[in-house]
């Protein structure tokens, strides 16, 4: 194989994968009630309630499994106490008193409230990756890692559009 047929190669995979990427980043690959198959949750709405109701910058994160733009969001710099709630059924997923400033530009927090969140794998850039969504409306949260702090030793790295922030 010849240099340039080489270099013509990698940059059409890179332009592949940027394709991808973007296409991940911006939610196009479907509704998340989808990707979750066979998980029943206690709230429920079509698609059209959902948007009604969310507005599409919500609508995207939590029903299609998007990605906010990192440091977008002011709830990364919230200190008050209270609850961050889901911004579509309003159940409180996390504790201020677990939150963190993980220095990635997302709310991060090393512990859900016990009960309200739930997980699935989600290979959407490749490779695996633990996804987390509230366990009430199945609504896509963020994902978790195994870079957090003690005691859990997890970030819960959150879209800030997926959640409502309730001082206490």
């Amino acid at each position: 194989m010849t240099g340039l047929s080489r270099r013509k190669l990698v940059a059409a995979g890179l332009i592949g994968a940027g394709a991808y990427g973007m296409a991940s980043f911006s939610g196009v690959f479907g509704n998340v009630a989808s990707a979750k198959s066979g998980k029943k949750f206690k709230i429920t709405r079509t698609a059209e309630e959902w948007k009604k109701r969310l507005g599409s910058a919500r609508y995207r994160i939590l029903r299609q499994a998007g990605t906010e733009r990192a440091y977008s969001s002011p709830l990364d710099q919230e200190k008050r106490e209270g609850i961050f709630a889901c911004a579509g059924c309003n159940l409180g997923l996390y504790s201020s008193k677990t939150k963190f400033d993980s220095r990635t530009g997302w709310p991060s927090f090393w512990a859900p409230i016990k009960g309200r969140v739930g997980t699935s794998t989600d290979y959407k850039i490749g490779y695996p990756r633990t996804e987390v969504h509230c366990i009430r409306c199945g609504g896509h949260l963020g994902h978790i890692f195994s870079d957090g702090p003690k005691p859990t030793g997890k970030r819960h790295c959150i879209n800030g559009l997926a959640l409502k922030f309730i001082p206490a």
